[in-house]
C-alpha cells in the first residue's frame, strides 16, 4: 500500500510542478524556473501531490505524508544540470526514515554535431560484501560473493524487538548550497546525511536468484554519507567535467542478528566491544568484527545517455561492451558514443584510482589517512534491476524525475521517460569497491566528462513551455488510466 501511495505521490507532484504557480511546500518549483541561470530548492513532493489531488478531485493524500527533496539547477545556455537528492520520507505519524537517493542529469549538445544529449546518473545504494572462494572478481562484489544491501526500507524494529533500544531509521540531513566561481564556470553543491541508520539485507544478484532475505542481517549506524559535486565547464576544450565525491563515514555501531529463540538474538558491536542485551561479552569492537569477517564496502550506480534522434552505446577502454557486461575498469574509463561514432561522454575511474581510508582505531581524530586502490567494474544489470521489492522506493522515486526534462528539453522527454531512470535500460551499471575497509571513513571521487559544443543553444520560447507541459501531462494521465482500465478488464 505504501509503495502504491508513494508511486502515486511521485507522479502527481511532478505533474503539479509544471502546472501550478503556487503550492504549500518548503519551496515552490515553477516551469519558468528553468529559464533562470541557477537555483537551489527544497521541495516536498507530497505537498504537490496533495495540491494536485485537491485541484482535480482525486482521493486526498494524507496530510502527514512528506517526502523532502533537495534540487539544484545550473543553466549556462550551453549546458543544463539538474540534481535531486532525497532527504527523508514520512508516513502517518511515524518518525521519518531516510533513504539516500541521488540523481543528476546533464543536458547538452554534442561537440562535433551539436546534437542533444541527456545523461542521467543514479546512486542506488551502498553494498557490503565478502569475497568467497568462488569469487569471480576478487575485491569486487559479484554473484558468487556474500552481499548485503545497505539502506533503510522503513522497517520497524521496535515492534520486533520491544525490549531493545535501537536508533530510529532517520538521520540528520543537511544541504551543501549551490555556489559558483566569479566566472560561473565552476559550480559546487551536495548533500550530507549524518548519523545515518541503515539496514543490511542479505542480497542475491544472480540471474536465477535476484532477491533478498526479508529479515535483516544487521542494523548499522554511519557517521555520515556525503555527496559533493563539482561541475567545471571549459569552453576552450569543449568539455564539462563533473566530479562526484563520496564520503562514507565510519561505522559506529552494528547490531548483528545471529539467531532466533522466541525472541531475536543479536550482538551489539561498537568501538569499545561487543554487547548482548547491554552486557559486555567480549572486547571485539565493531572494527574487529568487520575485519574478522573480511567485510568490504562498495557503491552501486547506474548511468544512461539518450539522444533525440540517435541511439547510444558504451564501451570500456579495452573495447569491450560495457552494457550489461562484467568489465574491470579500475584504472581506465567507459566511453559513450552516438550510433554513428561521435564521442559524447566519459566516465573516468583511472583519474582517481585511489581512495583515502581514515583508521579511527589508530587515529580517533581522523586527521590522517592511508591510500589504497579502489576497484571499479561494470556489472550485469538484471540481478539488480529484478530486485523489485528491494528497490521499490528507489524506482518509485526516480522513475518520475524525467517529467522535469519537459522543462529542460521538451522533445527529449518522450525518449527520456522510458529510459534515463529505468535500470534495465541503463547504458551501464557500475560498482566501485573499497577492499581495505574495516568500517572506517572512506573518501573517493570518480570523474565524468561531457563533450559539449559550446555554441549558442536557441532558448525554447517561455510562452510555449506551459502548454507543452500540459500536453505531456494529459498524455501521461491518459496512459496511466489506460493501463488501469486494462488491468480492470483482466
Amino acid at each position: 500500500m505504501r509503495s502504491k501511495l508513494l508511486l502515486a505521490g511521485m507522479l502527481v507532484c511532478m505533474i503539479a510542478i509544471g502546472m501550478m504557480s503556487q503550492v504549500l511546500a518548503t519551496d515552490t518549483l515553477l516551469a519558468t524556473d528553468f529559464m533562470l541561470e541557477s537555483w537551489g530548492k527544497i521541495i516536498d513532493y507530497f505537498d504537490y501531490a496533495r495540491a494536485y489531488a485537491t485541484l482535480h478531485g482525486l482521493p486526498p493524500v494524507p496530510a502527514n505524508y512528506h517526502a523532502n527533496v533537495y534540487m539544484t539547477y545550473v543553466n549556462n545556455t550551453d549546458l543544463q544540470m539538474l540534481y535531486a537528492g532525497l532527504s527523508n520520507i514520512t508516513f502517518n505519524n511515524e518518525s521519518y526514515f531516510t533513504i539516500p537517493m541521488q540523481t543528476f542529469m546533464l543536458h547538452y549538445k554534442t561537440e562535433n554535431h551539436s546534437r542533444d544529449v541527456l545523461m542521467a546518473s543514479n546512486f542506488l545504494m551502498l553494498m557490503a560484501f565478502n569475497d568467497t572462494d568462488q569469487s569471480l572478481y576478487p575485491d569486487s562484489p559479484d554473484v558468487n560473493d556474500n552481499l548485503w544491501s545497505s539502506f533503510s526500507m522503513g522497517f520497524n524494529f521496535q515492534s520486533a524487538f520491544p525490549n531493545a533500544s535501537f536508533p530510529s531509521l532517520s538521520s540528520e540531513t543537511s544541504i551543501i548550497p549551490l555556489t559558483h566561481s566569479p566566472d560561473k564556470l565552476q559550480w559546487s553543491w551536495g548533500m550530507k546525511y549524518t548519523n545515518l541508520t541503515a539496514i543490511w539485507w542479505r542480497t542475491f544478484i544472480s540471474p536465477t536468484n535476484h532477491t533478498y532475505q526479508s529479515w535483516p542481517m544487521a542494523l548499522t549506524t554511519y557517521d555520515e554519507l556525503t555527496f559533493t559535486y563539482n561541475l567545471t565547464m571549459s569552453p576552450d576544450t569543449h568539455t564539462a567535467t563533473l566530479t562526484e565525491n563520496h564520503v562514507i563515514g565510519r561505522i559506529r555501531d552494528i547490531w548483528h542478528f545471529w539467531g532466533w529463540f522466541i525472541v531475536p538474538l543479536y550482538n551489539h558491536y561498537n568501538s569499545t566491544g561487543c554487547y548482548r542485551y547491554d552486557h559486555q561479552i567480549s572486547n571485539e569492537t565493531v572494527y574487529d568484527f568487520i575485519q574478522n569477517n573480511q567485510i568490504k564496502m562498495s557503491i552501486v550506480d547506474f548511468q544512461t545517455l539518450v539522444m533525440y534522434d540517435h541511439d547510444t552505446y558504451s564501451v570500456a577502454a579495452d573495447g569491450q561492451n560495457a552494457t550489461d557486461n562484467d568489465n574491470m575498469v579500475s584504472n581506465s574509463s567507459i566511453t559513450t558514443y552516438a550510433d554513428d561514432g561521435e564521442k559524447i561522454f566519459d566516465a573516468s575511474f583511472g583519474s582517481k584510482e585511489t581512495y583515502k581510508l581514515y583508521n579511527y582505531t589508530a587515529d580517533p581524530a581522523e586527521a590522517t589517512f592511508d591510500t589504497y586502490n579502489a576497484t571499479a567494474r561494470t556489472a550485469k544489470i538484471s540481478g539488480f534491476a529484478n530486485n523489485t521489492d528491494l528497490f521499490a522506493f528507489h524506482m518509485d522515486f526516480m522513475k518520475f524525475l524525467p517529467l522535469l526534462v519537459v522543462n529542460m528539453h521538451p522533445l527529449l522527454y518522450l525518449k527520456a521517460k522510458e529510459s534515463i531512470t529505468n535500470m534495465t535500460r541503463a547504458n551501464y551499471l557500475y560498482l566501485i569497491a573499497y577492499p581495505n575497509y574495516s568500517g572506517y571513513r572512506v573518501e573517493h571521487d570518480p570523474t565524468f566528462t561531457a563533450y559539449v559544443s559550446y555554441t549558442a543553444i536557441p532558448e525554447f520560447p517561455s510562452n510555449a513551455i506551459l502548454p507543452l507541459m500540459m500536453v505531456f501531462t494529459i498524455i501521461t494521465v491518459l496512459y496511466i488510466k489506460r493501463k488501469e482500465l486494462g488491468r480492470t478488464k483482466k
